[in-house]
Formats: structure tokens, sequence, C-alpha cells
């Protein structure tokens, strides 16, 4: 009762506050100053292109630590979602969906579908899953998201592909901590310790959040130790070494009916006829996670340089459902390595060249048994996944005169599974090879002025099922499935005005998916996938921002607004299911319309305040479309103070609210859940407040 009254209290009072600065800072007239760096002028990885976004020909979504930083310091979910074309789920607190596009329809738990890369360090399995929910929030210094298939240098996928940093932008010897707690029990500690010199450098890092959770049977305990390690060895090269140690745990309360959604959606799923609930079996996932990898930079000449990574990686997992014991054992390594060669013909023409290859092993162990009560009881199923994966890329960009940039690039691809199951008698094995798949990729660009740029692209995706989809929670092994095989168009424009204050991106995308991989699941909760025929994906995603800078008389030193829109009409072209006919219905998890929008605004005594408000239209929740999830708007906003105790120390306080408005909805939307099981109610109304103190040693 008293916690519900100071919640009550909390939004009330965060709620006048944003109302008061609003009016009296939106009020105020203030003269403008020139800009600090924008989106425009940030240097962009993706697709090795290495140079400003501007001349960058993809949709490409940078995320820095500020805007990560704008929210409650728990997990990177809100600040991916203010871009458009990508929407991250939390079904229930660790678990997260990444949706590119669509790219969701494929994963009832967990990343697929989305290549990943960990400081250059293949991320995602030989098997196609990406463990996101083991890296915490402080393990993420900035990322980039490239939007549709990346094949082209990225070897398989369809969905996208993300790039995750975790070394500083501006690294200095220093040791930081950060605390902040919270509603439903949150604790969030994060330690940072930073030594050596600019030519070598150590970065050590421990997190560990808990939670108690909205929902019955929805604890998270993640602890996370990290060190990067960084030696440049002379002017042309440089060696970078990292090592990731992951412990989660969290509790899985299940979906709900929409009955059960209405009467107590606190409630984890409960026991149906014969089918124990959610926590009667105590359903959970226990992950431990081991990655040590090393990457090599090489400078040869002014011409040649070669990047090479190698890593090796194991994840152990334990998975009591309401339906079985899983517990699975991954170990893998791959490898990476690029070169480039770079000429320069005359001022304005320039020619990159990137080739490369990529591969990874894998094999795995996969036992299933009866869950009693969340441990394991008989066998029921005992498999071995052995998994190869590679590809071989080339791509080459040419800068021509009056401002033309042509990229031209292709990757060849091949994967080989076999899965032995050693609970049957005799052995039993199954292969499935998917080979020699092209996958190329088109773009050019014109800049037509400095402060604006369009530019247009054709690519290929081909995306070969994932281990958990081949080997699904049913456990009847699928090697039937084919690969996704689609081909995407695009068109964008980027630009600045008024002294690039104004900066506006947007892009239209058409996506033509064959064999499209969805989920299903039957009476049990079990998982299993079928190819869906053709679907037919159009899009439109804008961004658009303003920054107003006041001169030093003032005490506004920054305020910002920006907006970002997502279209989508996301169908199925040719899909039938026996007698189902599915053939122009909309896909299901894809929202037709989000928008997310926010105000940024910093003081000259330290005081800052970010204001975010998100909305999401209506959710088809299955391939009939007799089933919606309604849309809903969420507000949330931060306010801190950073203060600087000493020359040397910093500090900074804050409090952050989520869901203000305190909306109902469900943000991890179980797809064609058998008897209509889609929802898993998402925290209402929350907060957090932290202390953040920085030492420089330097």
């Amino acid at each position: 009762m008293q916690l519900t009254l100071l919640s009550q209290l909390m939004r009330q009072l965060l709620i006048a506050i944003l109302l008061f600065t609003q009016i009296n800072f939106l009020s105020a007239q203030h003269p403008a100053t020139d800009s600090t760096q924008t989106l425009e002028e940030v240097t962009v990885k993706a697709y090795e292109q290495n140079r400003k976004l501007m001349q960058v020909p993809a949709a490409v979504a940078v995320v820095s630590k500020a805007q990560l930083s704008h929210f409650t310091n728990t997990n990177i979910l809100p600040a991916l979602n203010n871009h458009p074309g990508i929407r991250m789920e939390e079904r229930s607190p660790g678990s997260y969906r990444l949706n590119i596009r669509g790219s969701s329809l494929r994963s009832p738990f967990g990343v697929r579908n989305v290549k990943t890369y960990y400081n250059d360090i293949p991320y995602t399995d030989p098997g196609g899953n990406t463990y996101l929910n083991q890296l915490g929030f402080y393990n993420i210094q900035s990322l980039e998201v490239i939007k549709g298939p990346g094949s082209s240098l990225y070897g398989a996928g369809t969905g996208g592909v993300l790039l995750l940093k975790t070394n500083h932008a501006n690294w200095h010897p220093g040791l930081s901590f950060d605390y902040s707690a919270g509603s439903f029990g949150l604790n969030n500690l994060n330690t940072n310790l930073r030594l050596g010199t600019d030519a070598f450098q150590n970065t050590i890092n421990y997190l560990q959040l808990s939670s108690n959770g909205y929902r019955d049977n929805a604890e998270l305990d993640r602890k996370v130790f990290t060190w990067d390690l960084t030696a440049n060895l002379s002017d042309k090269g440089k060696i970078t070494t990292h090592f990731l140690w992951g412990d989660l745990f969290y509790q899985t309360p299940g979906g709900l009916t929409l009955a059960e959604y209405n009467s107590n959606p606190k409630a984890a799923r409960p026991r149906v006829g014969m089918t124990p609930g959610a926590a009667e079996n105590k359903a959970a996932i226990f992950q431990k996670i081991f990655l040590a990898g090393i990457s090599f930079n090489q400078k040869f000449s002014d011409h040649w340089q070669n990047t090479t990574s190698f890593y090796g990686a194991s994840t152990r997992l334990l998975n009591p459902t309401i339906r079985n014991y899983a517990r699975t054992s991954e170990p893998h390594t791959g490898g990476r390595s690029i070169f480039q060669f770079t000429k320069h013909f005359n001022e304005a023409t320039k020619l990159n060249i990137v080739t490369g290859v990529e591969f990874q092993q894998g094999i795995s162990s996969v036992r299933i048994y009866s869950n009693m009560n969340g441990n394991p009881d008989t066998l029921q199923t005992d498999d071995e996944i052995n998994n190869r994966v590679f590809s071989a890329f080339a791509q080459a960009t040419l800068e021509l005169p009056h401002s033309w940039f042509i990229t031209a690039g292709a990757s060849v691809n091949a994967q080989n599974i076999s899965i032995t199951r050693f609970s049957n008698t005799p052995v039993s094995e199954q292969k499935r090879k998917y080979n020699n798949e092209v996958a190329p990729r088109l773009a050019i660009l014109k800049q037509l002025a400095k402060p604006l740029s369009v530019y247009g692209s054709v690519a290929r995706g081909f995306s070969p099922p994932t281990t958990a989809e081949l080997l699904p929670s049913s456990g009847i092994i699928q090697t039937n499935l084919n690969p996704e095989d689609g081909i995407n168009y695009e068109a964008g424009i980027r630009g600045t005005a008024n002294s690039r204050r104004i900066y506006f991106d947007v892009n239209v995308f058409r996506f033509s998916l064959k064999n499209t991989i969805v989920q299903r699941r039957d009476a049990a909760g079990a998982d299993y996938f079928v190819n869906a025929g053709s679907t037919k994906q159009l899009g439109v995603e804008s961004y658009f921002s303003w920054s107003f800078l006041v001169s030093s008389p003032h005490m506004i030193s920054d305020l910002k607004i920006w907006l970002t829109h997502t279209w989508n009409d996301f169908t199925y072209k040719d899909f039938k299911q026996v007698i189902a006919d599915y053939s122009g219905k909309k896909l299901p998890s894809v929202p037709e319309n989000v928008l997310a929008a926010g105000v940024d605004l910093a003081l000259k005594q330290g005081l800052y305040m970010n204001v975010n408000y998100y909305y999401a239209g209506r959710i088809a929740l299955n391939d009939a479309n007799t089933d919606y999830a309604p849309s809903y708007n969420l507000l949330g906003a931060r306010l801190g103070w950073k203060k600087n105790l000493h020359p040397k120390v910093l500090m900074e306080l804050f409090i952050a609210a989520d869901n203000i408005l305190d909306e109902k909805y469900s943000l991890g939307n179980d797809i064609n859940a058998f008897g209509g099981r889609y929802y898993n109610p998402a925290t209402p109304f929350n907060f957090a407040g932290g202390i953040s103190l920085h030492f420089n040693f330097k």
C-alpha cells in the first residue's frame, strides 16, 4: 500500500515538473550559437565505410552513449526504440527481442536474424543466436544498427546488423562508480577502472543488476565482468583483447490470455489442465557465458592495412520451462579477417577495396528432460549439433568527382549443420548443407551539397534457419526448413539546415522475402517453425532533430527537440498453410505506425532534463489477423545534475521515470501463441534514482 502511494506521488510530481519546465523554457527567447557535433559529423563504421554519415549510402542508426543515458541506465531498449525501423522488446526482465523491419517474426525469444559484432568480433554464434541479454547497460558505449540485409559484407542475414562498441570514445585513466535503485527492488551497480597510458589502455568493468520484477516469477540477477586491453605497438600496429564473463539468471512468467491479462497482469502463466504454471515449474533461465577475443590491426603501407580477429566462447544454459528442462552447452570459435586497399588518384577520386573472410565452428550439446518442479527428471532427447559457417566477401567503393560515391560488394556464404540424436536407438543423424549462396549489394550516393545527400541501393539477403529453429522446444528436428531469401530496394535523403542545427534523415524501402520463417506454438507452449511463402514489406523511416544553442550570458547551454516516425506496410504476399490462406494478411509483431519524440535540455549550472514520448500502433498477434494488441502511449523523463566536486572529480545525480502515464500494454507479445496466450504485460509506472562518481587520474 505504501509503495503504491509513493508511486502515485512520484508520478504526479514528475508530471507537474515536466509541465512547469516546458512552459518556462519553451516560452523563453534565446539567441543561438554554433552547434556541437551532430549526427552527420559522426564517423560511421558500417560497411567498413569509416566516413561521415552524410557519405554513407545505407540506412544506419547511430546510438551514442549520450543517447543511451537518457533513461534509467538499466538497458539499451528505450534508446534503440527511439530510432525508426527498430523495435526492441522485453518479454520479461532480461528476455529481449530485437525487431529490425519485422525481423523478430521468427523469434519467440532471443535475438535472431540480426548479425551482431562485439568490438569487431562475431558475437552471434554459429547457430545464428545472439545472447544480447548477457550484456548490461554499462558494457555498451555506442552502437550502430544497419537496417536491412547486410549479407554483402557480414555473412548470411536478412534482418540487419548490430555493431557494438565497449571502448570509451575519449579514453583516459580513471575510476567510475555508478549506483541506482528504484521500483520493484531494482539495484544497479557498476564499477569501471581505467589504467595505463594512451599507448597501453586497460579498461576493467564489473556490473551487477538485480530486480524483483513487476510480475510474479519475474526476478532478474545479472553479473558481468569485462576486461578490454588496447596496445599500440607502433604507429602502424595495434592489438586489442577482450575478455567477457557473464552470469545471468531471470525467471520467465510466461504469456497470458486476454482474459488473464485484463484480470491480473501481474500474474505468471497459471496451470491449465495437466500443464503446470510458470511459477509451479520454476520457469527460468540460468545462463553463463565466457568470451575471449583478440584483434590485430596492421597498416602495411599508405595503401594496405589488415584487421584480423579471433575468438573463443562458451555458453552454458539451463532452462526449466512449463513443459520440460533444457541443459545446453554451446562452445564455439571463429574469426574474421579484412584487408583494405585505398588509392587516391587525385583530390576528387579515390578507390577503397575491402575483401576478407569470416568463419565460425560450434559443437553444441542439448539435453531435454522432463521438468519436475524446476529440476531435471527423465531424459527425453539428447542431441549434438555441429555447425560450421563460412563467408568470403569483397566490396569496392569509388569516390568520384562532383561528390559521387559508388559501392558494390558481394559475399559467398556456406553453412553445414548436422544434428545427432543419441537418445534414439539406433543413434540417428540428420544433415543439411546451405552452400554457395551469393549475396550482392550495389549502392550509389550523390552529395548534392555539403549539407545534403541522396542515395539508393539494392541488396540481396540470405538467412538459413538458426539452430533454435532447426531444433525447437517441441523437440522435433526440422532440417526440412529452407533459408529465407530476399531482395531489398532502398532510397534515402539526409541533410542539414540552419547552420547544421536542423538535421533530417528519411528513407523508403521495399523488401520482398521468399520462404519467410515464422513461429508457431502448440498447446503445451512448445515452439516450432514453418516456411511462410513470400512477403511484401514496404516502409518509410524518418528522423528529424532541431538543436538550439544559447550564448554564454544565458542559462541554457543546449536545447534540442527530435522526432522519429516509422510507417510499415508488411503483408504476406503468398502464404497458404493446409486449408488456411493468409495471403494479403498483415505480418504479425509489427505495428503499422510508430512515433517517438523528445526534448533534451541542459543548463550551464549542470542541470539537465530529457523527456521522451513513444507511440506504437496496434499489432497483429497472429497470421490470420483475428487478434490485435491495442496501441499505447509511453512518457518517460530523466532529471539530473552534474557537478565538479574537484578538478578531477565529477558527480552526477539523477532521477528517471518510465511509463509516467501508467499505460497498460504488452511489450513482448508471443506471436501465433496457442489459445491466444499472447500477452506479456510490461512494467507500469516505475522510477529510479542514482549517483555517479567519476575520478580522473590524468
